[in-house]
Parts: C-alpha cells; structure tokens; sequence
C-alpha cells in the first residue's frame, strides 16, 4: 500500500492498512464514504437539535440549571471513543454513531451559547459549513484543488501550528493570560478566524485525497465508515471555526 499523508490524524494509513487483509464485502468507494459522512452528519444534527432543546428548557425552568456535566462528559467522551475508534478502526461502523451523538450534543450545547448573544447565528454557521464541504467536495472533484506533496506539507504545518496556538491559549487560561486578538473581534481577530477557517477547509481536500487513494488501493468497504468519522471530524472543526468567525463579525 502505497504511503499517504493526511493532515487528520484519524485517516492515518495504518488504520486503513489494518483491513487491506480483511474480506468484509466489497471495496471502498468514495460515494460510500460520502454516504455514511452525510448519515453521521445526520445524527450529529439531530442530537445538537435535541440537546439544544432539553439545555433549553432546563435552562428556562431553573437559571441555576449546571450544563456543565453535559459539556465536559460530551467532550471527554467524544475525545476517549475518538481515540478508540482511531486504535481499533473495526469499531467504527458501530462506535462512530455513538460518537455523533455525543458531538451533536456538545455542538448544540455550543451553539445554544451563540445563538443567545448573536440570534440566527447557528443557522448560519451550518450553512457555511455544508457550503464549504460542498465547495471544496466540488473543487477536489474537478481538480481545480490538486493535492500535491507540498500542498499537504503546508496545510499540515498550519494545521499543527492552530493546534498548538490553541493548546497553548488553554494552558494560559489557567493562569488568567490570554493571547492576544485569537478571540477577540476587530480587523487582526477576523483575519486570524478567516485564515483558520481555510485551513479547516483545506484540510477536507487532503481528506478527500487520502480516501481516494485508499479506494484506489482496495481498501475494504468497512472501513467507508472510519473514512466518515475522520471527514466528521474535520467538519466538527470547521463548523466550531465559522460559528466563531461570525461572532466576531456581529461584534
């Protein structure tokens, strides 16, 4: 199998090498992969829709409601299945549903939080985020976006440079620092928010190579579901960037 690189730690070759050897039915195909992605993103939807509504609610009936065990038990839980599913891909077709479940509740938690300071601003950011997946699906499609070594070598290295600028936010949070202008509005925020957001979109490019070139090497039709848990993440990430990239642009 020849070697990809993805900038999504999930769609590793590894994982897809550990079912070159299995017969579970058929092949993978991209439009397999594109199917089981749109029925994960379904349930994650669904679930944001509900948790938003039963947050709410309690919220209304009792202002003193704590959310806070919803939020952090949907993020550590999200965070150990993910990292279950990433070691133990054979799981995916059944652990990646549960793992929606649990990201659409954080993602409507979240977004119960924006759309109470800027109304209508859920709806938006969904917009943009399926407008990007399908602008970017097209793009890689036609080859207008060719996925070139350097191309991979670049986004990975800004991908990883967010990763750390925000690990690095976080750990300073605890000590009441911020960094400046990461999320905070005006001109140089706004900049900072547009250029993450491409690179999440970039980074549904090389996803959708690395896939490709998984099905060209025949991987097994099980692994489409792996393929769509590793696609959902990444449009997790970009969802989370618009909705921030519109606060900043009602501020």
């Amino acid at each position: 199998m020849n070697e990809q690189k993805s900038t999504n730690p999930i769609l590793r070759t590894k994982a897809f090498s550990m079912s070159s050897g299995m017969d579970l039915g058929g092949v993978m195909t991209l439009n397999g992969v594109i199917g089981k992605s749109f029925f994960l993103i379904l349930i994650t939807a669904v679930s944001a829709y509900l948790s938003w509504n039963y947050i709410e609610e309690k919220m209304l009936i009792n202002p003193e409601f704590n959310l806070m065990p919803y939020l952090w038990g949907s993020v550590i839980g999200g965070f150990i299945l993910a990292l279950v599913i990433s070691f133990k891909p054979s799981l995916a077709p059944f652990a990646s549903p549960v793992y929606a479940v649990l990201e659409g509740l954080f993602l409507g938690i979240i977004s119960l939080f924006f759309e109470a300071v800027y109304p209508g601003i859920a709806l938006q950011a969904i917009i943009g985020t399926m407008g990007v997946f399908f602008a970017m699906l097209a793009l890689y499609r036609f080859r207008i976006i060719k996925v070139t070594e350097r191309f991979k070598s670049i986004v990975f290295g800004a991908t990883l440079a967010i990763a750390l600028l925000y690990l690095a936010s976080m750990a300073l949070g605890f000590f009441n620092i911020q960094i400046p202008y990461i999320h905070e509005g005006g001109p140089i925020g706004i900049g900072i928010s547009l250029f993450i957001v491409g690179i999440a979109a970039l980074n549904l490019a090389i996803d959708f190579d690395f896939i490709e070139a998984q099905i060209e090497n025949g991987a097994n039709k099980n692994m489409e579901w792996y393929a769509a848990f590793g696609l959902l993440v990444t449009l997790v990430w970009l969802y989370l960037e618009i909705l921030k990239l519109l606060g900043k642009l009602r501020d």
